[in-house]
C-alpha cells in the first residue's frame, strides 16, 4: 500500500504538495504515481519564473513503461527546480516525498481545493 502522509496535501492527478517556511509550496509526485510509473529514468521539469495555470500541464515523468505529465496544482509562478531529481531521476523511487520536482509561489486561494490525505486515500483506492 503506498505511503500517504498526513501533513501534506494532493491532487485527484497525483501530485503532493507541502507549504515552505517562505510561503513557497513544493511538488511532486505521490508515492501511488510513481509505483504506478515504475522506474523512472527521465524528468522534465518546468523553467523558473513560468507562470501556471491550475491545473496546468507542467512537467514530464518518463519511467521504463510510460511518460507521465504533472499538473500544477494551482496557479503560480515556479520559483525553483530540484536540480537534483533531474540528475538521479530514480531517487523519485526511492522516496516519493523526498524528491520535490519544483516549488511554486501560489497567485491565488486553489490550494483550498486540494485534497487532505484521507481523501486521497480514498481516491486512490477506487482506482
Amino acid at each position: 500500500m503506498s505511503k500517504v502522509p498526513v501533513e501534506l496535501k494532493y491532487t485527484d492527478t497525483h501530485e503532493w504538495t507541502r507549504i515552505e517556511g517562505d510561503g513557497s509550496v513544493a511538488v511532486g509526485i505521490t508515492d501511488h504515481a510513481q509505483e504506478a510509473l515504475g522506474d523512472i529514468v527521465f524528468l522534465e521539469l518546468p523553467e523558473i519564473g513560468r507562470k501556471l495555470a491550475a491545473k496546468e500541464s507542467c512537467a514530464v515523468v518518463e519511467s521504463v513503461k510510460a511518460a507521465s505529465d504533472v499538473y500544477a496544482p494551482f496557479a503560480g509562478e515556479v520559483i525553483a527546480v530540484n536540480q537534483a531529481v533531474i540528475d538521479t531521476p530514480e531517487s523519485v523511487n526511492a522516496d516519493a516525498y523526498a524528491a520535490w520536482l519544483f516549488k511554486l509561489r501560489p497567485t491565488d486561494t486553489g490550494m483550498a481545493t486540494l485534497l487532505d490525505a484521507v481523501a486521497y486515500q480514498s481516491a486512490i483506492a477506487e482506482e
